[in-house]
C-alpha cells in the first residue's frame, strides 16, 4: 500500500481526531463551551434515527436470506456465548486490579443523599428485556433488545416464506444498502459534531473530578486502552489465526474513535459493519453480531461495574474481599448485558448494584454510582463497541472454520501479484 493510499484511507479519521482535540482545547479554555452541545446532539440524534431501521433490516435480512437456518442458529449461539465469556473475563481482570489498587483509600465523612426514584420491578425488566408492549414501542433505540428479538423472529419467518427469493427478502436486503448510503451522507457532518461533543465534555466535567474519582479514572482509563492493545489481539488471533491481529489493528481505530466521540455503541453500528466488510467478514455474521453487540457485548461496562462496587465499598469503609468474587462477576455480567436496551429500567446497572450490595444505603450509593458511570462512559463505550468487531473474528472461526482469514489473505495476495 503506497503513501497516497494510506492518506486516502485515514484522511477522514485524522480529520475526526483533529476535531476532537480542537474541541478539548476549546472546552478547556472556554467555560461556556457547552453552548456548542446542540451541534453534537444533532449528529447523535440523526444516527439514532437511522439505527432502528438499519438494525431491523440488517438482522432480519441476514436471517431471511440465509440458505441454512442451521447456520443462523450457530452464529447466534456462538455470539451470545462469546459475549458472556469475554464479559466475565473483563470482570475478573478489574476485580484483581481494584484489589491491588483500591479506588478509595479513605472513607468519605459526608455524602449527599439523593432519591432513587421509580424503577421497574425485576419481573417487568425481564419482560421489557425481550418484548415491547406494542409495535410502536419497537420504533425506538430505547427498545433495542426487543427490536432485535422481533427482527430475528421476523427474519426466520421470511426465510420460511421463501427467503432470498421472496419480495420481502429482497426488500430487506435493498433497505440495508439504502440505510448504509444514508449514513455515508450524514458522516460528512461528523467532524463538526465531534468538535462540539468534546468541547462540551471538557467544559462540563473538566474541573469536577475529586481525588477519589481521579484515582478511579487513573485505574480505569489506562486499563481500557491496555485491554484494547493486549486482549483484542489475543481474541482476534484465537478467531482468525496468523495475521488476524495485524488485520484487526488496521481497522479497529475507526469504530474506537466513533465510540469515543459519540459515547454510544448503537451509534457505532454502521462503522463496525463497514470495517467488517473491509476485513472480509461474511455479511451474515456481521449483520447479526454487530447489532447484538451494541446492546449485549459490554466488556467495558463489566469493568465499570466492578469498579463501582469497589468504589462504594471504599466510600463506606468496607473492603472488597475474595469471597465476593463470584457474586460481583455475576452482577457485572448480568447487569451489563442489555443494560442500554431495557425500557423502564432507568439506570438499571446502578440500580441492580445498589439493590444487591447496598440495599440499606441505596439513597447514598446510587448517585455515586451514576457519577462514576458518567465519567467512565467514553472509554467504556470504546471497549464495548470496538470489541463487537473483534468478536466477529471468533464467530467466523466457529461458523466458517479456523482458516477463514488465511483464505482471504491468500486471495488478496494472488490478486495483488496478478
Amino acid at each position: 500500500m503506497d503513501k497516497k493510499s494510506i492518506v486516502k484511507n485515514y484522511k477522514f479519521l485524522i480529520i475526526m481526531i483533529a476535531a476532537m482535540i480542537l474541541g478539548c482545547i476549546v472546552g478547556w479554555l472556554w467555560p461556556n463551551a457547552s453552548v456548542l452541545k446542540p451541534l453534537g446532539t444533532v449528529f447523535i440524534n440523526m444516527m439514532f434515527c437511522i439505527v432502528v431501521p438499519l438494525v431491523f433490516a440488517s438482522i432480519a435480512g441476514s436471517i431471511a436470506n440465509m440458505k441454512s437456518r442451521k447456520r443462523a442458529g450457530k452464529i447466534l449461539a456462538t455470539t451470545i456465548i462469546t459475549f458472556v465469556v469475554t464479559g466475565a473475563i473483563a470482570a475478573v481482570i478489574m476485580f484483581i486490579l481494584v484489589k491491588i489498587f483500591p479506588p478509595v483509600l479513605t472513607p468519605w465523612e459526608a455524602i449527599e443523599a439523593a432519591e432513587v426514584g421509580e424503577y421497574a420491578t425485576y419481573s417487568e425488566m425481564l419482560v421489557n428485556f425481550f418484548t415491547a408492549s406494542d409495535f410502536v414501542g419497537l420504533l425506538s433505540r430505547k427498545a433495542m433488545l426487543p427490536l432485535i428479538v422481533f427482527s430475528v423472529l421476523f427474519g426466520f419467518a421470511v426465510n420460511l416464506n421463501g427467503g432470498s427469493e421472496s419480495l420481502c427478502g429482497k426488500f430487506l436486503a435493498d433497505l440495508t444498502n439504502v440505510m448504509l448510503k444514508f449514513i455515508n451522507i450524514i458522516t460528512y457532518y461528523a467532524p463538526i459534531a465531534f468538535f462540539a461533543i468534546f468541547a462540551d465534555l471538557v467544559a462540563t466535567y473538566g474541573t469536577q473530578i475529586t481525588a477519589a474519582y481521579g484515582r478511579a479514572m487513573l485505574l480505569y482509563y489506562p486499563l481500557c486502552f491496555i485491554y484494547l492493545i493486549i486482549a483484542f489481539p489475543i481474541q482476534s488471533f484465537f478467531g482468525g489465526g496468523k495475521g488476524a491481529p495485524k488485520r484487526m489493528f488496521q481497522h479497529i481505530a475507526k469504530p474506537a474513535v466513533v465510540a469515543l466521540g459519540t459515547c454510544s455503541s448503537v451509534a457505532t453500528i454502521p462503522t463496525n459493519m463497514a470495517v467488517c466488510e473491509e476485513t472480509g467478514i461474511n455479511k451474515d455474521v456481521s449483520d447479526m453480531v454487530i447489532p447484538l453487540g451494541a446492546t449485549m457485548h459490554m466488556d467495558g461496562a463489566c469493568f465499570s461495574c466492578v469498579l463501582k462496587i469497589a468504589f462504594v465499598l471504599g466510600v463506606f469503609g468496607t473492603q472488597l474481599t475474595w469471597d465476593k468474587l463470584i457474586p460481583v462477576i455475576l452482577v457485572a455480567v448480568l447487569s451489563s448485558v442489555g443494560m442500554s436496551g431495557v425500557p423502564g429500567g432507568g439506570y438499571i446497572g446502578e440500580y441492580i448494584i445498589c439493590s444487591i450490595f447496598f440495599p440499606a444505603h441505596m439513597e447514598l450509593a446510587f448517585p455515586i454510582l451514576v457519577a462514576i458511570g458518567n465519567l467512565v462512559d467514553p472509554p467504556s463505550t470504546m471497549i464495548n463497541a470496538s470489541g463487537d468487531y473483534v468478536v466477529c473474528y471468533i464467530v467466523e472461526r466457529f461458523t466458517d472454520g479456523k482458516d477463514w482469514l488465511q483464505k482471504i489473505l491468500k486471495k488478496e495476495a494472488e490478486e495483488t501479484a496478478a
